[in-house]
């Protein structure tokens, strides 16, 4: 039988869910995702698979999955305003195009960014939680920034794997690590100053942007140097950071495909 095949973008408010995958009992994503896909295909078969896995409170400005169907969508406008106007309001789909069978979104080569929205120094509103962490120490942002230009390039990330074992692919590299000010976000009941680290790379392991994040948050307190990160990156390294970021504060903000 015939197959055919939709590459869908969607963004979403990940705050209230436990993640991507399907898990017994939790409401996930792509259990909202294949509810509402049943619903508007009206039980015609079809499955979905996602580029990739975001944990529990992590939101995306522009996330991706593949939709697999036996028949054709004959108007693809008209199916994602459908789409969209089944969605719950803390999902939205964005673009819908069709690929070719050769197009694997596990597989295929891409790059991910993403930005980890954060202030700190005072207690804000309630308001700015679901999308922005909250340090109430004080922060050295200069050094941070200093700290995050060391993860660029190749390196040893085993430091950065939750749960690493002797078994995975620890080289990796990273094309950009910035901190920088936040002009991306606003409300009203922001503080007056945020920040964002922004991360590009081709893959990302268990936890390592969130453990990055909190090595460079640690650094601002004065716990870590710009030394302990330097050593942490070194081949073999069996250095072992543990401080993982809040979730919420991450954002997936992009993935470009080749």
């Amino acid at each position: 039988m015939k197959q055919y095949f939709y590459l869908i973008t969607i963004q979403y408010l990940g705050y209230r869910f436990h993640g991507w995958q399907k898990q017994p009992s939790v409401k996930t994503l792509h259990l909202m995702v294949d509810r509402t896909l049943n619903f508007i295909l009206e039980g015609k078969p079809f499955k979905s698979l996602g580029s990739g896995r975001t944990d529990a409170m992590v939101s995306a400005e522009c996330a991706a999955f593949e939709l697999f169907l036996e028949e054709p969508i004959k108007d693809l406008d008209a199916f994602l305003e459908l789409f969209n106007h089944n969605l719950p309001q803390d999902i939205r789909a964005l673009t819908i195009k069709e690929v070719d069978k050769k197009f694997n979104i596990i597989k295929h080569s891409k790059i991910k960014e993403y930005i980890y929205l954060f202030t700190y120094g005072e207690k804000c509103h309630p308001f700015c939680a679901p999308i922005m962490t909250t340090i109430l120490e004080d922060l050295d942002i200069d050094l941070m920034k200093q700290g995050a230009k060391l993860f660029e390039g190749k390196h040893f990330f085993k430091s950065y794997c939750f749960r690493a074992t002797d078994n995975g692919i620890y080289n990796r590299e990273i094309l950009t690590c910035e901190l920088v000010e936040n002009t991306i976000y606003a409300a009203n009941y922001f503080p007056k100053r945020t920040y964002i680290l922004r991360v590009r790379g081709k893959g990302f392991m268990r936890n390592q942007i969130r453990l990055m994040m909190g090595t460079l948050i640690d650094l601002g307190k004065g716990n870590k140097s710009l030394e302990d990160i330097k050593n942490s990156l070194l081949p073999e390294s069996t250095i072992k950071m543990d401080y993982i970021a809040p979730a919420s504060g991450l954002i997936l903000n992009n993935i470009e495909f080749d």
